[in-house]
C-alpha cells in the first residue's frame, strides 16, 4: 500500500488539484492514480467542488501521462563507422630564398639651425632678487573684478574702485571679492620691466634702435609697421646685438 502523503503529493502534481481536493479525492476512494484513471466523469462530478470540466481536464492530464509511459522511444540504429579516409599528402611548394636587402642609401639630412640662447640683460644682484619676489607676489595675486560683475550682463569684468553709501565690497565685508591695495605691488625697482628683465623700448623704424642700450633695453616693434620695414629692422638689430621681444 502506498502512503496517504505519497498519494497527496501525486494528486497535487495534476493541473487545478490542491491539497484540499487531493484528500477529498482520497476520502472518497480513490487512493491511487491508477483508480483515478479508471474513474469517469460522473464518479468525479459527484464530489464537492469538482465540476464537469475540472473533471475532464483530470483524466485528459491522467491519460496523457498513461501514453507518455507506454509509448518509448526507439532506439536509435548504430551506423556503421566510415573507413579513415586516407590523408592525402600535399605537396609543399620549396620555400623562397629570402632576398637579400639591398643597403638603404642614407637620405642628407639638411642641416638643422642651432638653436640660438635669447640674450640675456645685465642686471644687478638686487634686481635679480627684486625680478624673483615679483614673480611670487603675482601667483599671490587675486583677479581684480568689478562689484557685482556676476549680478548683471550690462558690467564688464574689468576693474572699476567701488563706490557708493550701500556698497559692502567698499566697507571690507567679509565673503566679498578683493579691493586693489598697495600691499599686492610689486618692487619698484622692477615695475615696467620685461619678464626677462629687460626695459621695453618701442620700435617703428631703424633709426630707434641707434638709442637703444642693449645690455639693459631690449625692443618691441610696433604694430602698425609693415613687413619689408620689420625684416630691415630685425636684420639692424642683429648687427648692433640688441633683443627683440616680439619676434
Amino acid at each position: 500500500m502506498v502512503a496517504k502523503e505519497d498519494v497527496i503529493k501525486q494528486f497535487t502534481s495534476l493541473k487545478g488539484v490542491g491539497k484540499a481536493k487531493a484528500e477529498l479525492l482520497y476520502d472518497s476512494g480513490f487512493d491511487s492514480l491508477e483508480k483515478l484513471r479508471k474513474a469517469s466523469v460522473k464518479d468525479l462530478t459527484k464530489l464537492k467542488g469538482v465540476n464537469e470540466t475540472l473533471a475532464k481536464d483530470i483524466i485528459g492530464q491522467l491519460k496523457q501521462s498513461a501514453k507518455k509511459k507506454v509509448v518509448a522511444k526507439p532506439k536509435a540504429e548504430k551506423k556503421p563507422a566510415k573507413p579513415a579516409a586516407k590523408k592525402v599528402e600535399k605537396k609543399t611548394a620549396p620555400k623562397a630564398t629570402p632576398k637579400k636587402e639591398e643597403p638603404k642609401v642614407k637620405e642628407k639630412k639638411e642641416e638643422e639651425e642651432e638653436y640660438r640662447v635669447k640674450k640675456k640683460p645685465d642686471l644687478s644682484k638686487e634686481i635679480k632678487e627684486k625680478l624673483l619676489l615679483r614673480k611670487k607676489i603675482k601667483k599671490k595675486k587675486p583677479e581684480f573684478l568689478r562689484e557685482e560683475w556676476f549680478r548683471y550682463k550690462r558690467i564688464p569684468k574689468n576693474w572699476r574702485k567701488p563706490d557708493g553709501i550701500t556698497s559692502k565690497m567698499r566697507i571690507n565685508l567679509k565673503y566679498r571679492p578683493s579691493v586693489v591695495r598697495v600691499g599686492y605691488r610689486s618692487p619698484r625697482d622692477t615695475r615696467g620691466l620685461h619678464s626677462s628683465g629687460f626695459k621695453e623700448v618701442l620700435v617703428h623704424n631703424v633709426n630707434d634702435l641707434e638709442n637703444i642700450d642693449p645690455k639693459t633695453q631690449a625692443a618691441r616693434i610696433g604694430s602698425t609697421v609693415g613687413t619689408k620695414k620689420r625684416i630691415e629692422i630685425e636684420k639692424r638689430a642683429e648687427e648692433l646685438d640688441v633683443r627683440i621681444l616680439n619676434i
